[in-house]
């Protein structure tokens, strides 16, 4: 029997290897096939960036932006059924993984518009209209963890909805993120609902919060040897949170109505500073009931030269000592959280209006007005 691959070890220790793109390529060209046998990946996630760069790279959506022109003139309605028909594709191909697993793993995430993220009652209306595009029990529709954005995933989970709560960036957000997630399940289950059909994951965003740091230390100077420390540590804290909040009487009656922890998920771990081990974002972060969704370059690393050990419940004193000593050398924790939210938002929203944009220039091209 072959040797099991690094990622395959990783996942017996307990976390799901998702990738961070979707592109019709990825899906016809038979990788993501080929990525769930060699580098078990069992779920996708997208965003607005990552559909942008797939649909504007190529001809691959030609034929189908042709037809939907024919009735189809708004161009984000237009991305909506390019981005439908990848997203159903894909949740296809894993469809038996979800099966398999009861629920567990084998989803593929759609996004709100980023330009909703301030606005509760038009992200709650998006995510419903999304989860009505695509009917199937393995989607995830993704919302952003804003102040606004908290009542809407509270909403959505008391709908009977799967949700990927994106951009969460502060310890403070997590918890909120967590409990309005327990609230959603809570009122579910007091509504008559079936809560084991409801699946969601936290998306706690890694390698930013070194960058932003990092660049704060420069500024301040000295310090270095602070420098790469922040994400992995905050990391390790929001997981010693997550067993907190997902345990005690009241949890333990809401799994005893078929609920299920929402998963912390280590997005943005690939590693931003070349100075840096191109891993580390997966190396220091293995632990059970947790996801990492990486892009495909650090999955080829990782299986080249990663490291498989239950690093994540590992040096937590040093974690809290490492924001400590932070705060002490002049680092604001909740501005450059704070900053990272924002700023995450913006990213997005500006993806989006590119990606808006670059469909209506190819539509321009397909079909002249």
């Amino acid at each position: 029997m072959a040797e099991k691959s690094r990622l395959h070890k990783l996942s017996d220790l307990g976390q799901s290897v998702w990738i961070d793109y979707l592109s019709r390529n990825l899906l016809h060209s038979g990788r993501l096939a080929r990525m769930m046998r060699q580098d078990a990946v069992v779920g996708v996630t997208s965003n607005p960036t990552i559909f942008q760069k797939a649909i504007a790279e190529g001809d691959a959506y030609d034929e189908q932006l042709r037809e939907v022109l024919a009735d189809e003139r708004d161009p984000k309605e237009v991305f909506l059924k390019l981005a439908v028909q990848d997203v159903n594709d894909a949740l296809d191909r894993l469809r038996p993984v979800w099966d398999k697993g009861s629920g567990k793993d084998g989803y593929v995430s759609l996004e709100v518009d980023p330009n909703l993220a301030y606005d509760t009652e038009g992200t709650t209306a998006e995510a419903v209209r999304l989860h009505k595009l695509v009917d199937k029990p393995n989607l995830f529709v993704k919302i952003p963890a804003t102040k606004p954005g908290l009542p809407a995933i509270e909403d959505m989970i008391a709908k009977g909805k799967s949700i990927n709560v994106t951009l969460i960036f502060s310890l403070e957000r997590y918890e909120e993120v967590a409990r309005a997630y327990i609230r959603g399940l809570e009122r579910l289950v007091a509504g008559g609902g079936d809560p084991s059909t409801v699946a969601s994951v936290a998306s706690f965003f890694v390698s930013r919060v070194d960058t932003e740091t990092d660049k704060r230390l420069d500024e301040i100077g000295g310090h270095d040897r602070l420098k790469g420390k922040l994400a992995i540590a905050n990391a390790k804290l929001a997981y010693e949170r997550y067993k907190e909040l997902f345990s005690g009487e009241n949890w333990d009656f809401l799994v005893s109505k078929g609920a299920t922890a929402q998963r912390p998920l280590w997005a943005s771990t690939s590693t931003k500073n070349p100075d840096y081990r191109d891993v580390m974002y997966v190396e220091e972060l293995i632990g059970p009931e947790t996801v990492n969704t990486m892009p495909e370059e650090t999955i080829e690393a990782f299986q080249d030269h990663g490291k498989t050990a239950a690093t994540l419940e590992q040096g937590i004193d040093e974690a809290k000592q490492v924001v400590s000593d932070l705060e002490q050398a002049g680092i604001d924790y909740d501005d450059v959280t704070e900053t990272l939210e924002r700023e995450g938002v913006e990213k997005f929203a500006d993806s989006f209006a590119e990606l808006i944009e670059g469909i209506r220039a190819k539509s321009g091209e397909l079909v002249p007005a």
